[in-house]
């Protein structure tokens, strides 16, 4: 057997499980969010040996409850640490409960006091690149001030330029569309800053996974039909979510995903070579991406296609996610002292990465769950 320490996945949705039309699910799940579907997300995640998660965009009430029931131990699920709302210029219509906008720096602060005094574990920011410098600046300062870390999207080239100069915490996303990579300036941007090491390093979750497998999945659904994702959820859910990705070649969602495919390995290299630190992170729940699956995947992508050190990989979904939470002297590594968040698989995973795929034994603070 390899054991190695329970895997984290740093960029998760438990209010979605993989149904691809957003604004249905939004207008009809919001009262099962609570003690279903966010649950079963959760719950998804342990039995893939995925002991801890960050959960980047909730609504605030529903995504405190859940993961305050999973550390009463009252449910079962991936320790979560959660942002509560995405913070952004202004939400795209039907999904206020779950995206505030912000219209000034005041504001900005008030909101961000809003969710520290919630309890969140850090502030999720998208399309920050239609703030105003003054409203930005203000929503990362009194997040600091409220010692709550902020993660990026770094999707567009002005997410990452405006992100890098306010001092975000963690980019997310290995973005700019179908480009073929990274602008020079932000190279140089980034370059800039990883050299500070005074400020630690510069972490970022490219989350490849759901873009580079999605022509295999279209071609080869048969892994859809894989019940792991049905665990927690009722039957009529299941068959909602498996009716709407019945046609995996027409998803809106991913029609331009074959353009940005063969760019990833390139972002990525760069990435790697400007001295960012990566991190495992899958947006997991997005269409066709389920909780049991996604985490196992992103490993897999990372060592099989694009030739990273099957070490490197771990680290980035144990040790730098603990740090990066700043609970790393109680969990990340398997160290005399720290919660048992153990995981176990039939196997030398350094050699075949994809026996995560099948994690034989899971303990989560000592509790053996599988």
């Amino acid at each position: 057997m390899t054991v190695l320490p329970g895997l984290w996945d740093m960029h998760v949705h438990t209010m979605i499980n993989g149904h691809a039309d957003y604004d249905y699910w939004d207008r009809t799940y919001p009262p099962l969010l609570k003690d279903v579907i966010m649950p079963s997300s959760a719950h998804q995640l342990l039995m893939a040996g995925v002991t801890s998660a960050r959960d980047l965009g909730g609504p605030l009430e529903e995504s405190i409850a859940v993961r305050d029931a999973i550390n009463r131990g009252e449910i079962p699920g991936a320790t979560l640490y959660v942002s509560g709302p995405f913070i952004q210029h202004k939400p795209y219509p039907g999904t206020e409960d779950f995206r505030w906008g912000v219209n000034n720096p005041e504001d900005g602060r008030a909101k961000i006091r809003k969710l520290a005094k919630a309890g969140v574990d850090m502030v999720k920011l998208i399309d920050h690149d239609q703030m105003t410098m003054a409203v930005l600046e203000a929503v990362v300062d009194e997040a600091h001030k409220n010692n709550l870390k902020v993660v990026a999207h770094g999707h567009r080239p002005n997410e990452i330029r405006r992100g890098l100069q306010v001092g975000v915490d963690c980019f997310e996303h290995t973005g700019l569309s179908s480009a073929p990579e990274y602008p020079e300036d932000i190279i140089v941007q980034i370059k800039e800053r990883t050299a500070q090491m005074n400020l630690g390093p510069l972490f970022w979750c490219p989350t490849v996974e759901g873009l580079y497998n999605y022509e295999y999945v279209r071609d080869n659904p048969e892994k859809l039909d894989n019940d792991s994702w049905h665990l927690g959820l009722p039957d009529s859910v299941v068959v909602d979510i498996k009716n709407s990705i019945a046609h995996p070649d027409r998803l809106p969602y991913f029609q331009l995903t074959p353009v940005r495919r063969p760019t990833l390995k390139t972002k990525i290299k760069q990435l790697m070579d400007a001295g960012v630190v990566l991190m495992i992170g899958t947006d997991s729940g997005i269409p066709m991406k389920f909780h049991s699956q996604s985490t196992w995947n992103e490993l897999d992508v990372w060592v099989n296609e694009f030739g990273i050190d099957p070490m490197y990989a771990i680290r980035a979904a144990t040790y730098w996610p603990a740090l990066w939470m700043g609970v790393a002297d109680e969990v990340g590594t398997i160290t005399p002292g720290k919660y048992a968040d153990i995981i176990a698989v039939d196997g030398d995973v350094l050699r075949y990465i994809s026996l995560l795929q099948d994690v034989d034994l899971v303990i989560k603070h000592g509790k053996r769950y599988k």
